[in-house]
């Protein structure tokens, strides 16, 4: 199956919109799959993400990611001697950056025929896949805005349609979670620039639980910052940013909401961001990228480096 018109549109704005992308018993046998890692965590690991520095708890551990399955904190989720604040299935940003090849579930969806049909449509030749992530986007932790201090009730749905409440303490200063606008090519460059995101919604993703938001067109530019590996062997930092992203107004993005099932193909280059959960449940989502490995080369300097190679989507 080809998908008419994909290639135009997402070269026109750089985002397309594929709704009803899996099946119903797809989208929850993946939200199935990420709320069972929760219950898994190595009990040694605490190492938080913060995407808006380079400095990570466990640099070392993050570092090392790109061919295993593991896991990272929401930073306001541990106190200052690594104990949990919260239920352990609120606590986690995100598990990465292996499971399209470590885990079966997530391995049989990013290899599907369904995923070969986008790749065939976008007329990539050589699809390989260098990183994939689950995201919680969980409501009351996370970074950039502060709510208040008082005792929260947070709500998640168990599996029986039930809901566990969580009262988090007032001394815990949760935060809801907010994505910084970015290009994924500052962090998976590749030369010429190739790079495709997938991002699987597996819930509703509104406006008000922290839905994508688009620049149309961005794409059209460069890429204007890189996350790479510190040249510098004796900074203290093993991470660092090059370049600088110019400032974009406010009124230029474009929400984009989407149902469950769905998938937001994403341009590399193309400015997006998402803003905090201001809801009381998780927005879950499954995303990976792509890049085309017949026509360009992943960059040496990428913080994420591999030691097993990218395997392809198809090479024919």
């Amino acid at each position: 199956m080809i998908y008419e018109d994909l290639k135009s549109k997402f070269e026109k704005n750089g985002y397309v919109v594929i709704n009803n992308f899996l099946s119903e018993k797809e989208t929850k046998d993946l939200k199935d799959a990420g709320e069972k890692l929760t219950e898994n965590v190595p009990a040694d690991v605490k190492t938080v993400f913060v995407a808006s520095n380079t400095k990570h708890v466990g640099d070392d551990y993050f570092i090392e990611s790109a061919d295993k399955i593991s896991f990272f904190y929401e930073k306001a989720a541990l106190d200052d001697d690594g104990r949990l604040l919260v239920d352990a299935s609120l606590a986690l940003n995100k598990v990465g950056h292996a499971l399209h090849r470590l885990h079966p579930t997530f391995e049989a969806c990013t290899y599907s025929d369904k995923v070969t049909n986008v790749c065939r449509s976008l007329g990539l030749s050589k699809p390989v896949v260098p990183q994939s992530m689950y995201i919680y986007k969980n409501p009351g932790v996370g970074g950039q805005v502060t709510i208040p201090s008082n005792p929260l009730l947070l709500k998640t749905k168990l599996r029986d349609g039930q809901h566990l409440i969580i009262t988090l303490p007032g001394n815990c200063k949760p935060k809801t979670q907010k994505v910084i606008s970015h290009q994924d090519s500052t962090f998976l460059f590749t030369e010429p620039d190739s790079l495709v995101g997938f991002w699987i919604a597996l819930d509703d993703a509104t406006v008000e639980n922290g839905c994508l938001w688009m620049i149309p067109g961005s794409h059209k530019t460069d890429v204007h910052k890189r996350f790479i590996r510190n040249p510098d062997k004796c900074a203290t930092s093993q991470l660092v940013f090059q370049g600088t992203q110019p400032e974009y107004e406010q009124s230029l993005y474009v929400p984009l909401p989407v149902e469950k099932s769905s998938l937001v193909l994403i341009h590399g280059k193309v400015v997006h961001k998402s803003e905090q959960n201001k809801s009381q449940y998780p927005r879950h989502a499954y995303t990976f990228h792509i890049f085309d490995e017949g026509i360009s080369q992943y960059s040496e300097q990428n913080w994420l480096q591999t030691k097993v190679g990218f395997k392809p989507i198809y090479t024919t």
